[in-house]
């Protein structure tokens, strides 16, 4: 390695101090070190060397003749390179007001003089290693904030953004007494030309509809991703608009201040005419028209839900009437409503009538094979319409509140299931249940839970309440106390579907959960590299929290031998076993899948 090299690795120490022995002794211990030193020996020096020279760490006298060395704090610290800076400030003061004002001017570190010189270094690299480590955690959740928020095929705004950002754009409207449009859009006969051209061209193919999207809406229209701050502006007065890819083939815009019709009319055709232009694929110009379904708010609806679903309902239409054309949203569109009431006044009956039944997933312990856990799933029996899917009854129940009902209905069974099975002298094991947002925001749902331990006479480590991300980021700070609380009965706490939302490390950490769960979109999508990453990026945030982490969804070997390699504690999927009857369950307790485990690793 050169001396060139050599010089770039060491870390580079910015001294300031106006005392000309201080910089040299502190000179020379951090060069004996390792360490690269450049010097200041005032403030406004300091500042012209902290921006020419970049160092990694900030050695601040306080009491310097001109600007102190709080003010060069406080100025560093507002820079973009000095926020997370760390920063020693050394003074001959120690009382409590000085170290106070040290530490809100910015310091990382308080030293009082006279400094121990034969320990200085070993501060400074503990100080470098800390804020290292701190620089590492920040990247990953930078990274996972936008792998959670963005699109990595287009880069446009993902599903999750869009949920946001029409909820501050629908805010906005509500104040300032304004429309908006949501325009949904779909590619006619995508699935078609993704099979005869490839996937592979087809994903171009995506990137290339998102980049005329943008451009063509550019053009006259502002794009601006809002923060939360002038999200909440009350006088920010002008129009913008708002693309995002939802998966597949499915983009939204969103229009806000619209004015009238018409307007939203001149965006749609501009849509359709730069979306219906060929496509240059190598030897291949694929033309792909879009349909597109639109709701106005506030007539089509006063909440996302209710306009995304009316959008939707707008572009089926579109698509039934010949597709490459757009659809305004009317009540005679309504028919899915209706649909959706039917079901809801059955699901209530379904509940009446012991239509619904549990089933079980096991979860398989990497290190023995063994099955140390089941989830409970519900299942609908209709006696017309068959099995209903999950998917089509349970944001019914959400949404009409029978969720509530629902949820006490699965606590009961699960509790009479395990003690059925532990009288059969069964080792006992976790059965993890899922809490729905409405379950869990419900205030009283920590003393329902201790209730029911004490009334079932289920042991509470029994259990694991599965917590999705998003409810429990909602408030954040009041959850923490509802969680504690849930972790005081004695239960166990799990995060599921981690990584469809975005959780703050510096609240993730405080949550007293015990389990995080990855999410089997990130599973399905680990032949990518951006599925990779999640669940790389989850496994190790798991291991630094020193939390338990399961995998769901795991449907083949290629995904198996993937997170054993990656030391994922516990997988669940149809790999393993599919839902089972609680009948099923102790032959199930029974079985062994280390075999399955060495076989896929081997391979």
């Amino acid at each position: 390695m050169s001396n060139q090299d050599h010089s770039r690795q060491r870390p580079k120490i910015l001294v300031c101090d106006d005392d000309q022995n201080v910089r040299f002794l502190t000179r020379q211990c951090l060069e004996a070190d390792d360490m690269t030193v450049v010097e200041a020996a005032d403030g406004l020096e300091a500042i012209d060397v902290f921006v020419r020279e970049r160092p990694d760490l900030v050695f601040l006298d306080v009491e310097m003749p001109g600007m102190t060395g709080l003010e060069v704090c406080q100025r560093i610290r507002k820079m973009p390179q000095g926020e997370t800076i760390p920063i020693m400030i050394v003074t001959g003061s120690d009382d409590r007001k000085s170290i106070d004002q040290g530490f809100e001017a910015g310091a990382t570190q308080y030293k009082t003089k006279p400094v121990n010189w034969s320990l200085l270094g070993r501060d400074v690299q503990y100080m470098l290693c800390a804020s290292n480590a701190f620089n590492a955690l920040k990247r990953q959740e930078d990274r996972l904030r936008y792998l959670a928020y963005y699109d990595p095929l287009t880069s446009l705004p993902n599903r999750r953004s869009f949920n946001e950002q029409l909820n501050r754009i629908l805010r906005r409207s509500q104040r300032h007494e304004t429309s908006a449009a949501l325009l949904f859009i779909d590619l006619d006969h995508f699935k078609r030309i993704n099979d005869s051209i490839g996937h592979a061209r087809g994903d171009r193919l995506l990137v290339e509809i998102a980049k005329r999207l943008t451009m063509e809406l550019r053009e006259d229209d502002a794009i601006n991703y809002f923060s939360d701050s002038n999200a909440e502006d009350e006088d920010d007065s002008e129009a913008s608009t708002e693309i995002a890819r939802l998966g597949g083939d499915e983009f939204t815009v969103v229009l806000s201040d619209v004015e009238k019709i018409a307007d939203i009319e001149v965006v749609a055709r501009r849509i359709l005419d730069t979306l219906s232009q060929p496509i240059a694929l190598q030897s291949h110009n694929p033309v792909v028209t879009p349909s597109i379904g639109i709701a106005i708010y506030p007539q089509d609806g006063t909440d996302p839900d209710a306009l995304v679903r009316n959008a939707d309902t707008a572009m089926y239409v579109a698509k039934a009437e010949g597709r490459a054309c757009y659809r305004f949203y009317d009540e005679q569109m309504n028919a899915r409503a209706v649909e959706q009431l039917k079901m809801e006044e059955e699901l209530r009956d379904a509940m009446r009538n012991h239509e619904l039944e549990l089933r079980y997933q096991p979860q398989v312990d990497i290190s023995n094979g063994e099955v140390v856990s089941m989830e409970a799933l519900v299942r609908w029996k209709h006696p017309k319409r068959g099995m209903v899917p999950p998917a089509e009854f349970i944001p019914v129940a959400e949404r009409t509140g029978q969720i509530i009902e629902l949820g006490e209905w699965v606590m009961q069974e699960v509790a009479r299931h395990c003690l059925y099975w532990d009288s059969l002298g069964l080792n006992s094991f976790r059965v993890c249940v899922n809490i729905s947002p409405l379950q869990f925001n419900q205030s009283s749902l920590p003393e329902w839970i201790a209730q029911f331990i004490k009334d079932s006479g289920l042991p509470p480590e029994r259990l694991e309440l599965e917590l999705t991300e998003s409810a429990i980021m909602t408030d954040a700070e009041t959850n923490i106390a509802k969680l504690r609380e849930l972790k005081a009965i004695g239960v166990d706490l799990a995060v599921d579907d981690f990584g469809t939302g975005y959780s703050s490390l510096s609240y993730l950490k405080r949550f007293p959960i015990d389990t995080l769960k990855i999410d089997q979109s990130f599973v399905a999508d680990l032949d990518s590299a951006d599925g990779a990453a999640i669940v790389d990026a989850i496994l190790a945030l798991s291991k630094t929290l020193n939390l338990r982490v399961i995998a769901e969804g795991i449907e083949d070997q290629h995904q198996l031998a993937y997170l054993v390699k990656k030391e994922c504690d516990l997988l669940q999927g149809f790999y393993f076993a599919r839902p089972i009857y609680p009948e099923d369950v102790p032959d199930m307790l029974r079985q062994n899948f280390s075999e399955q485990i060495r076989e896929a690793t081997a391979g």
